[in-house]
């Protein structure tokens, strides 16, 4: 409650930039026999942040549609979006047919992301 109440408040990437910052070769997300860091994992959602960025039809403040299945991209894609200032629908890869569509017109989302297999 305290870092809430902070002006401006304490965000969850506020401590994960500082974790990356402090503890760059601390273990952060293990998937499967894939071990991924704090370092690792700043500078993927950086990389992304930067693809993003290019994006003509995306601004701060935004929506953004993420269609990944379970897999590590999807931490790095939401830290990427948060640096960006968007935020993230998060919709579920199974998901098909009406309940696709309710989901994306739900989020009125600018942009989509999806992985090619999608």
């Amino acid at each position: 409650e305290r870092r809430l109440a902070r002006q401006p408040p304490v965000t969850l990437l506020d401590v994960f930039r500082g974790h990356a910052r402090r503890r760059p070769r601390r273990a952060l997300l293990r998937f499967g026999e894939e071990l991924y860091t704090y370092g690792d994992v700043e500078r993927r959602s950086n990389r992304v942040a930067r693809a993003l960025a290019r994006h003509p039809g995306l601004r701060r403040g935004q929506t953004v549609a993420v269609f990944l299945p379970n897999c590590p991209a999807y931490v790095w894609t939401w830290l990427a979006l948060a640096k960006l200032g968007c935020a993230m629908a998060c919709v579920n890869s199974n998901a098909r047919g009406r309940v696709l569509r309710h989901a994306l017109a739900t989020a009125e989302a600018a942009v989509m992301l999806t992985s090619p297999g999608e």
